[in-house]
């Protein structure tokens, strides 16, 4: 049998495989068309197949429980990426985004997560490397993350682009132009360079991301702090978002309980963190390990979606 390879060489392909991949994904969509909700479910299962057989290369490569940290904090990107879904809904509808120039943002979009991501992970773990403390700091954060995600007011009425950072730094340098619906993120008008709606829509959707990442990243840092497994699970959770946004777009709505199981494994993990960095200080034999993470990630998800099924039933045939 060949030697496992190198941390090094891991590194590289998995480099390798993320430009492959984004080159496959910009081909495939390189025409600004409507995406069918058939395609889109096609698309879904085959990220989902890679970020799967990835993790077969993680098991032979590392072991056992290297694989289960990865698949645990790849369903758990995966299922806290819906929030994010959401609130995307809501940016191309507030700048009314045709379906056909959705994936270009998207796409984009995603570059940036892949860089803001990086710096996130290994920032997040090398604190936690020098100051394990922090671990308590993070997992109150995500307690209150998962009760304010409860009792918050409707999405709706907190999204104003107005008030983005971003935004507000763009339209510093450039003009927003008046064309729309052009596929482009910048035009020419009166001798000028001016920002299009769909730049503004994208970067709204790169401090989304931003936000999303406050969340995500202590979340995922909780399941395991080697950066490999950390960063190749967000990132393929990641690549497959496009695909997952045109499945649940129009929806979203019927899945009521979603954000009650979003906010439960928010809730969970803070939980765990802050009584596993407890026991460790403490020097308790108690821990919350990763398999029961992983159960109680799919048993929220897996009552949610079936508890809002049965509600939209009943709400039809009322």
């Amino acid at each position: 049998m060949l030697d496992h390879l190198s941390s090094t060489t891991q590194w590289i392909i998995f480099g390798v495989i993320v430009v492959i991949l984004l080159g496959v994904d910009l081909f495939a969509h390189r025409k600004d068309k409507v995406q069918s909700m058939k395609v889109s479910v096609l698309w879904t299962l085959f990220w989902i197949s890679l970020a799967l057989l990835f993790n077969l290369f993680v098991l032979y490569e590392d072991g056992k429980e290297p694989a289960l940290d990865y698949l645990t904090a790849y369903l758990l990107e995966k299922s806290l990426s819906i929030d994010n879904i959401f609130v995307f809904i809501l940016i191309f509808g507030y700048f009314n985004i045709l379906p056909s120039h959705q994936h270009r943002v998207l796409f984009w979009g995603i570059l940036g997560a892949l860089a803001l991501r990086a710096v996130f992970i290994f920032l997040g773990a090398e604190i936690l490397h020098q100051f394990e403390w922090v671990m308590f700091i993070f997992g109150a954060f995500l307690l209150y993350s998962g009760a304010s995600m409860i009792f918050k007011k409707n999405k709706d009425e907190e999204f104003d682009p107005d008030k983005n950072f971003m935004v507000k730094l763009a339209k510093r340098f450039f003009k927003v132009s008046n064309q729309q619906d052009v596929p482009h993120f910048f035009v020419k008008e009166d001798g000028q360079t001016k920002m299009t709606s769909l730049f503004l829509c994208l970067l709204c959707i790169e401090v989304s991301d931003l936000i999303f990442a406050v969340d995500s990243v202590p979340a995922v840092l909780s399941v395991s702090q080697d950066i490999f497994i950390v960063y190749t699970s967000n990132i393929f959770a990641i690549l497959g978002l496009r695909s997952l946004y045109f499945v649940l777009n129009g929806v979203m709505s019927s899945f009521y309980y979603l954000k009650y199981a979003l906010a439960g494994i928010l809730s969970f993990i803070g939980l765990k963190m802050v009584l596993n960095e407890f026991c460790k200080m403490s020097d308790m034999n108690l821990q919350i390990s990763n398999v029961a993470s992983l159960l109680v990630i799919v048993t929220f998800l897996t009552v949610a979606i079936v508890a809002s099924v049965w509600r939209t039933k009943r709400q039809r045939k009322a």
